[in-house]
């Protein structure tokens, strides 16, 4: 199962590498996309923890962001007053089928890579640390999801500002709503699924894979194809100050743990 979540994953490589050349994505390359790495993150899961932390990613990332942005569109409340452009297919409650999915494809990412950077930092860990910078985690990634799905008109915010510097049309509430979402996401998860057996370096290698290619390739994306500079510098740094630390203790415990090969001896 482990090995079916890494051919999902890199499925969902594949189709995202045509997105810069059909003009940010056409809608059956963000469906296969977001479906790929939904069902990455939900196989790992039943693989790593057992069927019992698959069901649960479901109902609190899924059903959670499902409840969080059918409120959202009604009310304005988390993110800000804005509404969906029918562009995304099937709708459940008034929200595009595809974005409970896309909070489950990236919540599980979040989790693991939170409680991989606080039990290197925090000796035992601390759950509030984990939903703390979980919540992060998770924000930081729709600093480059944002912009790109407004830019296709997916969405649309009745008033973008203020909003962060070089993240044009994206307003401040957005970002604050996902805060608030991903902290409640994150600390139930990490309340209700197991830490799993085995070393997480391993056994978790293709969620931590996952966010560090969604980081280097929503970077190169918005700077090359997508015509934002700004929102590529900006995303650079708000999901690198997770990205980068990832990336580099995730190195050195791999490198750590290689077997080192004895040379053989020549003659006598």
């Amino acid at each position: 199962m482990r090995l079916l979540a890494a051919l999902l994953a890199g499925g969902a490589v594949v189709v995202q590498m045509a997105f810069p050349f059909t003009d940010g994505g056409t809608l059956l390359l963000t469906v296969a996309s977001v479906v790929l790495l939904s069902g990455a993150a939900v196989v790992h899961a039943a693989a790593s923890r057992g069927v019992r932390a698959a069901v649960v990613l479901v109902a609190v990332a899924g059903g959670g962001g499902l409840v969080a942005e059918a409120v959202g569109v009604r009310t304005g409340v988390p993110f800000g007053d804005y509404a969906y452009s029918g562009t995304l297919g099937w709708e459940v409650l008034g929200v595009p089928a595809l974005v409970p999915m896309a909070w489950t494809m990236m919540a599980w990412p979040a989790l693991l890579v939170a409680r991989w950077l606080v039990s290197r930092a925090v000796p035992g860990g601390s759950p509030v640390a984990v939903a703390l910078l979980g919540a992060w985690t998770l924000t930081a990634w729709d600093v480059f999801l944002d912009p790109q799905m407004v830019d296709l008109g997916h969405w649309t915010w009745e008033d973008p500002t203020p909003g962060l510097p070089g993240v044009d049309g994206i307003p401040l509430t957005n970002f604050a709503g996902w805060l608030l979402v991903s902290l409640a996401m994150v600390a139930v998860l990490d309340r209700l699924v197991p830490e799993g057996e085995g070393r997480a370096a391993v056994r978790d290698a293709v969620p931590f894979a996952v966010y560090l290619w969604t980081y280097s390739s929503s970077v190169l994306a918005h700077a090359v194809f997508f015509g934002r500079p700004p929102v590529a510098l900006v995303g650079a740094v708000v999901m690198g100050l997770v990205a980068v630390p990832l990336a580099i203790t995730w190195a050195r415990s791999r490198s750590r743990s290689a077997p080192t090969r004895v040379p053989e001896r020549v003659g006598r």
